[in-house]
């Protein structure tokens, strides 16, 4: 039984590797065609307020403005992802969806005017909520120790993103997906009697 579980341990760490290593390779793929094409994919970012602008919500975390705007999201994405991910695929691909949606819809209803909002900062600040209190709110001290260490590394650089500080970047993207993985963290948690399963 417990070679089982050491495999499925070794298993999982692989395929979340292995599904994080690919989705970022793919964002770089994603800007390296947005830049062959004259940055012509920018344009299908969320563009607030205007109807075809919520096709952009499912979108915009794939697009990048510019190589160094990847770099920016390629570490902590890879990271973070990771981490969400080694607690199974579905349910990370879950979280990622919710958190996206959510967060999509708030940039796409609270951002300036004719703005087109686009980047994976949003999912990586939802992943860093999630994060921050999913082990809280499941009792789980491993989950906790992962709140802890993120929080030590990462969290005033977060905080700062989150606050309408710089008019470049999307203050509202980084604070809404930040507040939408919490609640996907609160909502999203086993009930008790699955947990006893």
């Amino acid at each position: 039984m417990s070679g089982i579980s050491v495999w499925s341990r070794t298993g999982r760490v692989k395929q979340s590797a292995q599904l994080m290593l690919g989705w970022v390779a793919l964002l770089w793929v994603i800007e390296a065609v947005d830049y062959a094409t004259g940055h012509a994919l920018d344009a299908y970012g969320i563009t607030a307020r205007e109807a075809d602008g919520l096709g952009g919500i499912p979108l915009a975390p794939f697009l990048h403005f510019g190589f160094d705007h990847v770099a920016s999201n390629s570490v902590p994405l890879l990271v973070l992802g990771f981490v969400t991910a080694l607690s199974g695929i579905r349910r990370f691909l879950t979280v990622c969806a919710a958190i996206v949606v959510a967060d999509g819809f708030a940039v796409w209803l609270i951002s300036p005017a004719h703005s087109i909002t686009a980047g994976a900062s949003g999912l990586i600040f939802g992943l860093f909520g999630y994060l921050l209190i999913r082990g809280f709110v499941e009792r789980s001290p491993l989950g906790v120790a992962v709140a802890v260490v993120m929080a030590a590394v990462w969290g005033t650089t977060f905080l700062a993103g989150a606050l309408p500080t710089d008019s470049v970047v999307s203050w509202q993207a980084h604070l809404f997906g930040l507040l939408a993985g919490a609640a996907v963290a609160v909502l999203a948690r086993p009930r008790p009697e699955a947990a006893a399963v």
